[in-house]
């Protein structure tokens, strides 16, 4: 009950922190506005919550010394998982306040970045955090006030990680991984290189063929023109 609790939790974590890294990305191109740096503080707030959840079990399982030996790797190994999600959003705020310095919505003539990309994201992150019709009140210096709090979360999310490792130490080269990296898609890789050799083969055969009928066609005229080289070279003679 409780792993599933944890991996339920974990994949949560997993979503809202693509969600952040697919709209931090946006900051600063055609679809940013105060309606993107309100989604990108609530993402990343559902984020930190579910971090919080996330911490708390898995710190109360590997803590436990009646977890026998499978259970406790399966908890390590979903540690391990729960602390590069961790990493990868620390990198993306960090990454979200630069572009929010660099790019501040409360200054018009401050050229853009031409992204290509047109629209709302409210889309992506009411599917990541299961809201439905997701509003925002955003102020007027939206941009200036949440670079402040985004800054403080920074330095949370790093105690956190810090407190992490303090309470639970999980070296990552220790843990082992359930299947080889990328076994989940060599199915689809074995069927389309399957698919893309036989089609390379009929390339082949096809080529091949065109090649034959080819070198006989010159093979015919250069033996014909020598035949008639031939004739008239005895005529002339």
């Amino acid at each position: 009950m409780v792993k599933e609790e944890c991996k339920a939790l974990l994949d949560a974590l997993s979503k809202v922190t693509a969600c952040y890294r697919h709209m931090v990305l946006t900051i600063g191109g055609t679809s940013d506005s105060q309606n993107l740096r309100e989604e990108l503080k609530k993402t990343r707030q559902k984020a930190q919550e579910l971090a919080v959840a996330n911490r708390n079990k898995l710190t109360a399982v590997l803590k436990d010394k009646t977890v026998s030996k499978e259970n406790k790797a399966e908890f390590e190994r979903l540690w391990v998982i729960f602390s590069t999600c961790m990493e990868i959003l620390e990198i993306d705020m960090r990454r979200a306040l630069e572009l929010g310095q660099e790019f501040p919505l409360n200054v018009p003539k401050k050229h853009l970045i031409q992204t290509g990309m047109s629209g709302g994201t409210s889309g992506v992150a009411a599917r990541a955090m299961s809201v439905q019709n997701m509003k925002y009140e955003a102020e007027h210096n939206i941009d200036v006030v949440d670079l402040k709090d985004l800054e403080n979360e920074i330095n949370q999310v790093g105690e956190m990680m810090y407190e992490m490792e303090m309470k639970v130490n999980v070296p990552q080269w220790t843990v082992e991984a359930k299947q080889d990296p990328g076994a989940e898609l060599k199915s689809t890789i074995s069927v389309g290189a399957s698919s893309i050799g036989m089609i390379s083969v009929e390339e082949n055969k096809s080529f091949c063929d065109i090649s034959k009928v080819l070198a006989g066609i010159i093979f015919s005229a250069v033996l014909i023109i020598a035949i008639v080289l031939a004739v008239c070279v005895v005529k002339l003679s």
